[in-house]
């Protein structure tokens, strides 16, 4: 009897341990089910847009399930963040990214190709503007899609302009100079306009207006003797020979929204963060007295001439093993009310064009001008070097400037400089041409 129910308490035993079992492991596989179903993201962002774009995850989240964590990285540090991390295997999901950095990140097979995922999407090609969506493309395929935009447009003081006698902003470089030079006569400013030496975008800007390529043969080599690059180059330089433009770099001017009220100069080169920024910087007494307008074209070249492409995209990493979720959050950050939304955070311009209606931003006269100049913009060469080629430009482009070097010379040295940069770029595509 004793034997009997001690048989009867042990299979109980086993029976309810076995249940027990059966019930752990049925809750582990709910768990790792829904844990597939619902990932948690990684999501590096850059700067203060990193740090808002936390604000617009709790609505993705709503929506998907998909938890995301932002980690937000300084613009000073990001470059060699996202490179150290690929390097050791610490990538995110998905980053935001520089747009001139795509091209590097493509080299080293560090971000993926997004173009199958295109066909069955909400992101469309024809709802960005064409130079913008051109930075994210290496050959014919897409690995970025654009968060925001940004690029040069010149603003300018209307009162100085009018009281020189300019009937109207300049839309041609022989406009431009003309202006620069009664500006100059009637001493409305000290100087014409400020254009740093330390900043290569405006020698490149122009030179782009005018036809240069930059590099050449396939982006093997350098283009800066080329004639439509020396012709840029020179007016560039006679800019400050004719002391319509100061001698200065931009450690030396301590405060341009304080030089821009006061006269030192009277155009100004730069990009949309600078609207917040003269709006909160200069006096009441400047209101009504500065604009923007779209960039000047060389003479016999359509209005407006061409800027730079500029912004960030949102890019997916290839180690990701969360890629359907990490494409889910760039479709939600692309839709144009969360490109609204974005807007009203960072003052970042849109870059979905259906976005630009929000808050007036297409009625806003001093941001409109942007919009104007975005359908005018190009990338630049998408290759891995670009950045260091870039900084040979403005150093360059200075010693010109200050007398060292003749245009001639600097473009000479220039193109000797970009090709010794190149040269493993040359050498890696004629192995694979072999």
């Amino acid at each position: 009897m004793k034997k009997a129910e001690g048989r009867k308490q042990k299979a109980e035993m086993v029976f309810a341990r076995g249940t027990f079992l059966l019930s752990a492991f049925c809750f582990l596989l709910l768990t790792c089910s829904g844990a597939q179903q619902h990932p948690s993201l990684k999501f590096w962002g850059l700067g203060r847009e990193g740090e808002v774009v936390a604000q617009m995850m709790p609505e993705f989240e709503r929506r998907t399930g998909i938890h995301v964590d932002v980690q937000q990285i300084p613009w000073t540090a990001a470059h060699e963040k996202l490179l150290t991390g690929f390097v050791g295997n610490g990538s995110p999901d998905i980053a935001q990214m520089g747009n001139t950095w795509i091209p590097e990140f493509v080299a080293i097979h560090a971000i993926e190709d997004l173009t199958p995922r295109l066909a069955s999407s909400s992101i469309r090609r024809e709802n960005y503007f064409p130079g913008i969506w051109a930075t994210n493309e290496v050959g014919d395929h897409l690995y970025g899609v654009p968060w925001y935009v940004d690029t040069r447009v010149l603003f300018y003081r209307t009162d100085l302009l009018a009281s020189a006698g300019v009937a109207r902003t300049p839309r041609t470089w022989s406009e431009w100079v003309d202006a620069m030079q009664k500006l100059k006569a009637r001493g409305e400013a000290r100087f014409a306009i400020l254009l740093p030496t330390n900043q290569w975008e405006e020698p490149t800007i122009l030179a782009m207006q005018n036809g240069a390529t930059l590099l050449r043969d396939g982006d093997r080599s350098g283009a800066f003797e080329q004639p439509e690059f020396l012709q840029a180059f020179r007016f560039y330089v006679d800019l400050f020979n004719k002391g319509y433009a100061p001698k200065v770099s931009s450690t030396q001017i301590a405060n341009v929204y304080q030089g821009f009220e006061q006269g030192d100069f009277a155009m100004y080169m730069t990009g949309p963060w600078n609207v917040g920024e003269f709006r909160n910087r200069l006096s009441p007494a400047m209101n009504g007295k500065w604009a923007t307008t779209p960039l000047p074209a060389p003479d016999g070249k359509p209005w407006p001439g061409v800027s730079m492409a500029g912004g960030s995209s949102l890019v997916i990493f290839r180690d990701s093993n969360k890629k359907d979720a990490a494409w889910k959050l760039i479709e939600f950050l692309s839709e144009p009310e969360q490109q609204k939304k974005f807007y009203e955070l960072t003052r970042d311009l849109p870059a979905h064009r259906a976005a630009w209606g929000a808050h007036g931003l297409a009625d806003d006269p001093q941001v409109v001008s942007f919009l104007q100049q975005l359908e005018r913009v190009q990338p630049l060469p998408r290759v891995p070097e670009w950045e260091q080629i870039a900084t040979r430009i403005y150093e360059h482009a200075e010693e010109a400037v200050r007398g060292r070097r003749t245009v001639e010379q600097a473009a000479a040295d220039l193109d000797q400089k970009a090709d010794d940069i190149l040269a493993k770029r040359r050498w890696v595509l004629a192995r694979e041409a072999r």
